[in-house]
């Protein structure tokens, strides 16, 4: 490699965690891909990363695209959520068995406060998304 190649130089992002008694396995699981009206699509995800120390950190995602021109699908704006509470913890797990019905209600207002953030990226426009995706996770409690 030459010297000047930043590639032999950098060092890359990444977790390395020596695994003790707690044992974290990161995944992405894909709970739902949907329609919220015409020419939208809502991708619904449940993440699971680790820290340092083996403990789970859940997160809920929604990821808003909407159809263009030639037929496919841009992405608009990507929302994750991280849990934050115990019992957030357990609304996002359970989001792999699917949705609660009062936790799919609340997407139709998740939905239009992400496509009013696109129209408009202020960080008041972020707020009401993640205040939105705070209500679909705790939906239930």
């Amino acid at each position: 490699m030459s010297t000047n190649n930043p590639a032999t130089t950098t060092t890359g992002s990444g977790n390395v965690v020596k695994v003790g008694q707690k044992k974290c396995k990161p995944f992405n699981f894909e709970v739902m891909v949907y329609s919220p009206e015409a020419g939208y699509k809502a991708q619904i995800v449940v993440e699971r990363g680790c820290t340092a120390t083996n403990d789970s950190v859940w997160k809920f995602v929604f990821d808003l695209y909407k159809k263009n021109a030639a037929g496919a699908f841009d992405q608009l704006v990507h929302v994750s959520y991280r849990a934050l509470t115990k019992e957030e913890n357990a609304a996002v797990v359970g989001m792999i068995d699917g949705l609660t019905d009062a936790q799919a209600d609340e997407l139709p207002a998740l939905h239009q406060a992400a496509k009013d953030f696109a129209d408009d990226p202020t960080d008041d426009s972020k707020a009401a998304v993640l205040n939105k995706a705070k209500s679909v996770v705790n939906a239930e409690n």
